[in-house]
């Protein structure tokens, strides 16, 4: 039995919102600020002595497209280490348009999972400070 094909009109997706520069800047330094006070002392520490598994050694931010990315620098102390440092993206704020933001955190899968939507940057700091799932896996 032979299947007709039909074609029809999709139109184009709508453009993603292009971050604008001051916005850009404004989120880096608050988000560098945040780091530094709030994620570094709490999850940065010094290993035992003689230790063999892998631990955060920094907590840094950077900007790629329109993502906002939170990462941490861990150390693989094993002398079977494929490599000896690696880095591990664990918060993603996506520029939704309008200073708002969507919100994901990185599964142990590797996928990113989006569970907040059009926050302010202010809210999605307040989600990184007492949610879990956007914080370092330590």
């Amino acid at each position: 039995m032979a299947t007709k094909k039909r074609w029809m009109y999709v139109p184009p997706k709508p453009a993603k919102p292009k971050v604008p520069e001051h916005l850009k800047s404004v989120v880096k330094a608050k988000a560098d600020e945040f780091v530094e006070s709030f994620l570094k002392p709490n999850f940065i520490k010094e290993p035992p002595k003689d230790y063999q598994w892998n631990y955060p050694v920094d907590i840094f931010t950077k900007w790629y497209q329109r993502y906002f990315y939170f990462c941490s620098t861990w150390r693989s102390p094993s002398p079977n280490a494929i490599s000896e440092y690696f880095e591990i993206r664990f918060a993603r704020l996506e520029y939704a348009g309008d200073e708002k933001f969507n919100m994901a955190y990185m599964r142990h899968t590797g996928q990113w999972w989006e569970i907040f939507q059009d926050l302010t940057f202010d809210e999605c700091i307040d989600e990184i400070r007492t949610n879990p799932l956007f914080q370092p896996a330590i």
